[in-house]
C-alpha cells in the first residue's frame, strides 16, 4: 500500500510541476485521483499491468476497460503536455515515465513490461 501511495504522490507531483497554469490540470489530477482504486485493484488481481510505453495494458480479462481507456487517454495528454514543453516526442516522454514506474513506483506483484517488451512480476 505504500508503494500505491508513493505512486499517487509522484503523479500528482509530475502533473503539479508541469500543470501548475493549464487550465485542464486540475481536471486531469482529479479524473486519475478517482480511477486510481479501480486501477490498484485491476493491478492487484493481475488484470492490468503497465507497459514499457508508460500506459495500463491488458493482462487478463478486459474487466473496467472504460476506466483502463480513460486512464491511458489521460497518460497520452499529460505526455503530449511534457513533451512540448520539453521538446521531445510523447512516445519518450511514455518510455521515461514506464521506466520510473518499474524502478521507483510499482509495488511486489505488479506485472511489468521490460524494454523488449517481456513481462514479468515484480
Amino acid at each position: 500500500m505504500k508503494t500505491k501511495t508513493a505512486c499517487t504522490l509522484l503523479i500528482f507531483f509530475v502533473l503539479g510541476i508541469f500543470f501548475q497554469t493549464a487550465a485542464f490540470a486540475e481536471g486531469i489530477k482529479e479524473r486519475m485521483k478517482n480511477r486510481l482504486p479501480v486501477i490498484n485493484a485491476l493491478k492487484d488481481r493481475g488484470v492490468i499491468g503497465e507497459n514499457n510505453k508508460g500506459f495500463l495494458e491488458f493482462r487478463g480479462p478486459r474487466e473496467k476497460a472504460d476506466v483502463v481507456n480513460a486512464e491511458n487517454a489521460d497518460r497520452a495528454r499529460v505526455y503530449g503536455a511534457i513533451a512540448k514543453q520539453q521538446k521531445t516526442s510523447a512516445a519518450l516522454v511514455g518510455k521515461r515515465r514506464a521506466i520510473q514506474i518499474r524502478n521507483e513506483v510499482a509495488g511486489p506483484g505488479e506485472w511489468l513490461q521490460d524494454d523488449k517488451g517481456k513481462w514479468y512480476k515484480k
